[in-house]
């Protein structure tokens, strides 16, 4: 049950009908409850049973945490609740990749690698993460623990999110069922806005053109250049529509029922920098490593770190290179269990390196002085970078990223097929929204259910959506992770 399917336009009117018929604060929390697991139940009830553990340990650890002295007797606490969800994390998603890896060594030994089928749960790298977070925030006192077990089971399953994020923290979601929250018209006309503007994203931008961008990466020798660079532009824009027509989803999902998601993304194509990219791109999983991964590990290099380092950089310089390539190895790695998600996290990796490297070998004056041909420069190798490591992401091994890559930079006298001209009209209507939005915010007014023009737009609208939205709705590509 996608939001793109009709059985859940039925499932959440059927909610929204029900939220508004219930009284009282404790039962609609109760139904949005039982809600949130039918929806994933949806896709394997099996998968209910882990989700339910994960939410029960997380109370119950951070019931622990909070009861502690001090510091050192909460640390048993936060190992076992951080170390549970790891290893569920690991055991499903990596156990297959483990052994595949290994395959080798077994067959010096003489021996066959066994291959167990280890059902995958939905949304697992979402919620494990979302546990973490709330986790080390009680912790260190940022947050403390919840009292009520109902809401927080509500927030580690609340199922906007629960597929593909925003990954929300405790201290973003917990607060707000301190207020009731019943159906208000204000809400639910905003989040239809925000979910009617997913949804064009999904339908309209993604999947057409991902019916570009699979044949050309499954045969690229059999296309000229020029359309399998087409191919890489569509694919940049089949990812960044997909998933953040997603987030617009969940986002306006969770606003209709009154709670407040945080944005995700922030035209990030616009970024002249790798740094600025990652803070514009899937900025709750950024701000979740920076916060609970490179933070730590930055801290621990550098005080392992003499100052009198060669080429007169600073001991935080290299520490925070060091926490940097290994944050970005472990966040490719979260992205998917293959070695190719492991090289795309470390290309970022290396790229935010050597630009702090070169930031520090300047000096922080010099930055800043680059003039509109600066900006415009930094801006095409930003782009560029992402384009060929994107290569690297879609792709299914290294031999099909580089067959690609090497396609990309071969001299074909061949051009563009007609076909794929179609390619361009769509990265062009994706290009003149992306540009509107730069220029008007995300506010515009371009879909605001008040103006009296607001709906016929919207006729017009799902007309174009019935017309030229490609046969089938593909599966959001960030599900998978």
């Amino acid at each position: 049950m996608t939001f793109t399917s009709v059985e859940f336009v039925v499932f959440l009117g059927l909610l929204l009908g029900a939220l508004a018929l219930v009284r009282g604060e404790g039962m609609r929390r109760n139904l949005l409850l039982a809600a949130s697991y039918f929806f994933y139940a949806w896709y394997d009830w099996r998968s209910c049973f882990l989700l339910l553990g994960v939410g029960l340990l997380g109370f119950w650890v951070a019931q622990g945490i909070e009861r502690a002295p001090d510091r050192r007797a909460k640390r048993p606490w936060l190992l076992l609740g951080v170390g549970a969800n790891l290893g569920a994390l690991a055991f499903f998603k990596y156990t297959g990749f483990l052994l595949a890896s290994l395959q080798p060594l077994f067959r010096v030994a003489g021996l066959e690698a066994p291959r167990p089928e280890i059902l995958l749960p939905v949304g697992i790298s979402f919620y494990t993460f979302q546990s973490i977070s709330y986790l080390s925030d009680v912790y260190r006192g940022v947050l403390p623990a919840h009292r009520g077990c109902r809401d927080y089971l509500l927030f580690a399953a609340f199922f906007p999110q629960l597929l593909a994020g925003p990954i929300v923290r405790g201290g973003q979601f917990l607060p707000q069922l301190e207020s009731e929250h019943p159906l208000r018209v204000g809400h639910l006309r905003a989040g239809t806005e925000r979910f009617l503007r997913g949804l064009t994203k999904k339908l309209l931008l993604a999947d057409t053109l991902a019916v570009w961008v699979g044949p050309v990466f499954a045969h690229p020798a059999a296309y000229a250049p020029l359309t399998c660079w087409l191919a890489v532009l569509a694919y940049a824009g089949q990812i960044y529509y997909d998933f953040s027509g997603y987030t617009d989803m969940a986002i306006g999902v969770a606003r209709m029922a009154g709670i407040e998601y945080p944005e995700n993304f922030r035209h990030p194509y616009a970024s002249r920098s790798i740094a600025e990219f990652w803070q514009r791109w899937h900025i709750t999983l950024s701000t979740w490593l920076r916060d609970y991964l490179f933070l730590p590990l930055a801290y621990a290099v550098s005080r392992r770190i003499r100052e009198d380092r060669p080429l007169g950089i600073r001991a935080e310089t290299w520490a925070y290179c060091g926490a940097t390539l290994l944050t970005m190895l472990l966040g490719g790695l979260w992205h998917g269990a293959s070695w190719t998600f492991v090289a795309w996290g470390a290309l970022h990796g290396m790229a935010l390196a050597v630009q702090r490297l070169v930031r520090e070998l300047r000096g922080r004056r010099a930055q800043g002085r680059y003039g509109r041909a600066g900006r415009l420069a930094s801006w095409a190798l930003t782009f560029l970078f992402l384009l060929l490591s994107w290569v690297i992401f879609r792709a299914p091994d290294f031999p099909s990223a580089w067959a690609m890559l090497r396609r990309l930079v071969s001299f074909d006298s061949g051009g563009i097929r007609w076909f794929y001209v179609q390619g361009l009209v769509v990265l062009g209507a994706g290009l003149a929204s992306h540009l509107w939005s730069l220029r008007h915010g995300d506010r515009s007014p371009a879909l605001d259910l008040r103006h009296p023009l607001a709906w016929p737009a919207l006729a017009l609208l799902l007309v174009v959506l019935a017309l030229f939205a490609p046969a089938g709705v593909g599966p959001f590509i960030y599900v998978r992770f």
